[in-house]
């Protein structure tokens, strides 16, 4: 379980400090309020006659006397052309986020409101009892003796049941274990024995299914209240005109969000804890087949063996003489 917990939790920091980084303020360019430039002028238009004061010397784009406007037109327009001429503009810093700024997921997250944290503290969980029990289901396959299991049971039916616990013992296969704790206690209590040890294997394959019910539970019943959050956001805003259809538009998106990951997760959990809990249904199964057999060898065993004691005893009492 320690070694699916840590990554899990880095993988929780990780997001933890992802989403708590907020997005840094755009930057405008130095280009966009700078000054013109000093030899910039107004282009006249050509059939206006320049504005000259009575004791200012003739500037440049001036009509000289005896010219018409129109002939001097074209030599205004070129000489003022270059420094009419404005730099193109430069183009818009991005705001840039966090590692997943960008991310549509962590977009979504940040609409869908406060109660997404509780949703997402009940994803890791659920996805870290789901990995752990993947792990311990997938090592049970591997433990399985099926063989050993039936050189134990041949040994019962011969009457050895010094090798049928010599056999048992040590064994990783729950079967076996729950055989070998029955073979040792046979003269004090078999079936107490025998319930005892099936019952310490049942908890350790139906651990965290526990868990896994809560989650499937309670997943929708977060989402559910993200809806009534958002609803709530939503008609908060109905009373101000100006910002009414933008703050209902995102109460309700912050509500289908919600609801949308509670029901998600609640599927996502629902999978695997009907698998794991037909698992563990299938080992109970498996053990109190294996019970029941070894308590009807070991009773028919000692029947057998209570015979064969009462054929050979002596019989006491002497015949009477008429």
């Amino acid at each position: 379980m320690s070694i699916v917990t840590v990554p899990c939790a880095c993988s929780l920091a990780l997001a933890l400090t992802s989403l708590a980084q907020s997005p840094a303020a755009p930057q405008t360019s130095p280009a966009a309020g700078a000054p013109a430039a000093p030899g910039a002028a107004a282009v006249t238009s050509p059939g206006a006659p320049a504005a000259m004061s009575p004791g200012a010397p003739a500037q440049m784009g001036s009509v000289p006397p005896g010219q018409s406007p129109a002939a001097a037109a074209p030599a205004t327009t070129a000489a003022l052309s270059p420094a009419a001429e404005s730099p193109p503009p430069a183009p818009e810093a991005t705001p840039s986020g966090g590692i997943l700024g960008s991310n549509w997921l962590i977009d979504k997250f940040h609409k869908g409101g406060p109660i997404m944290w509780p949703i997402l503290i009940v994803s890791i969980v659920g996805l870290t009892v789901v990995i752990e029990r993947i792990f311990w289901w997938s090592g049970r396959w591997f433990r399985r003796d099926p063989k050993r299991i039936e050189k134990v049971f041949t040994a019962i039916e011969h009457g050895d049941t010094t090798e049928a616990s010599r056999l048992s013992r040590g064994s990783r296969d729950p079967v076996l274990r729950m055989m070998w704790n029955g073979l040792n206690h046979q003269h004090a209590s078999l079936q107490g024995a025998l319930q005892v040890a099936a019952g310490i294997e049942i908890k350790r394959a139906g651990r965290f299914l526990v868990v896994m019910d809560t989650l499937v539970t309670l997943a929708p019943l977060l989402g559910l209240l993200g809806t009534i959050t958002g609803l709530i956001r939503s008609f908060s805003f109905l009373g101000n005109e100006e910002l009414a259809v933008q703050a209902v538009t995102g109460g309700i998106a912050e509500a289908l969000i919600a609801t949308a990951c509670g029901l998600g997760i609640a599927i996502f959990a629902l999978i695997p804890f009907n698998f794991f809990t037909s698992r563990v249904a299938n080992l109970e199964f498996e053990l109190q087949t294996a019970a029941t057999n070894l308590e009807v060898m070991l009773g028919a065993q000692t029947a057998a063996e209570e015979i064969k004691f009462a054929g050979q005893a002596p019989v006491s009492g002497k015949g009477s003489s008429i």
